[in-house]
């Protein structure tokens, strides 16, 4: 079942005037389609600025879009005041990046899971809430003991449980984790990473998992978007991203990744830098960068569209999108 469906999303933000005088547009986000499944964990992935973050924030109407709709649970919210949206708002959540600065450092961290409990008045009473607060507690592998604490007591990974609890506090069944393990060190990102995963089987929610780790991304997810420029490159299934990726963006990400192997070169770097979303190039987006090009009537001139090249895979290359893989 379709959870959520989001059509020709595009995000922009106003900066302010320019050599001329004039004010013009940042577009954070291009057109973009997406769908979640019930339950699915999709990741979304790509370079720092490149969209990810604002496309997540616009499907939880966190942001406004531009153009576009978006429809979660058979309803359209693209235009719905604050005041409609806020029941709604208890079926779709954020985990955000950094626990430090999305935790009020005067709440108790029993106060920042009581919270949401309080806003929606899901418990009845004082009694009720602090009950509610310990089970959550106890969901997220944090222990009691913990609940009056204040945020700068507790460790990076304790602080992040404390935003997985404020989050399913009311019982959501989507949530946008925006690079939720970043922040983290590698033991405990494992550990962070197993905890989601099994509240995602257990309570049977869907995730838009944002990441520029596409090693995270292939432990957790069922399938994967590939973010540049605001564009989604690329979409396929985990399994088939991995074993035969089409698009140059989504190649160079891949060997990109450092090697575990003993005695294994060092990782490839990306060429270049991303494009400032100001200036953007003309055409595919990554073609500045793109070691494939060979194309110039059409790859310098117009954005390659999202097709299917077969099983469940979109690429947008007018290089390698269509041709045979070897």
């Amino acid at each position: 079942m379709t959870l959520l469906k989001a059509e020709s999303i595009t995000v922009e933000y106003p900066v302010g005037a320019g050599l001329l005088g004039r004010a013009g547009s940042l577009r954070a986000v291009v057109d973009v389609d997406l769908t979640l499944a019930a339950g699915e964990c999709h990741g979304l992935v790509g370079e720092s600025g490149c969209g990810k973050s604002s496309l997540g924030r616009a499907l939880l109407r966190l942001t406004d879009v531009t153009s576009g709709r978006i429809e979660f649970e058979g309803r359209d919210i693209t235009h719905l005041s604050a005041r409609s949206l806020r029941p709604i708002r208890r079926r779709m959540q954020m985990i955000f990046q950094d626990p430090q600065a999305s935790l009020n450092p005067r709440f108790t961290v029993a106060q920042a899971v009581a919270e949401p409990l309080a806003i929606h008045r899901l418990a009845p009473d004082r009694a009720a809430r602090a009950r509610r607060v310990l089970e959550l507690l106890s969901d997220v592998g944090l222990d009691e003991s913990l609940a009056d604490r204040y945020p700068h007591e507790l460790s990076g990974g304790q602080r992040q449980r404390v935003g997985v609890a404020r989050a399913l506090a009311v019982d959501p069944c989507f949530i946008v984790a925006d690079e939720p393990v970043s922040a983290l060190d590698v033991s405990v990102q494992a550990q962070l990473l197993n905890l989601l995963d099994g509240l995602r089987s257990q309570r049977e929610l869907a995730f838009l998992f944002i990441s520029h780790d596409l090693r995270v991304v292939r432990h957790l997810c069922d399938r994967v978007s590939v973010m540049y420029l605001g564009h989604i490159v690329e979409r396929a299934p985990t399994a088939t991203l991995f074993a035969s990726p089409r698009h140059p963006y989504t190649r160079a990400l891949l060997r990109a990744l450092p090697s575990l192997e003993p005695g294994v070169p060092a990782a490839n770097r990306l060429a270049g830098e991303v494009p400032s979303p100001l200036d953007p190039p003309r055409g595919c987006p990554f073609h500045p960068r793109c070691p494939e090009k060979d194309r110039p009537d059409a790859c310098f001139q117009t954005p390659p569209p999202l097709e299917s090249c077969g099983d469940d895979q979109h690429v947008a290359c007018y290089v390698t999108g269509l041709k045979p893989q070897p």
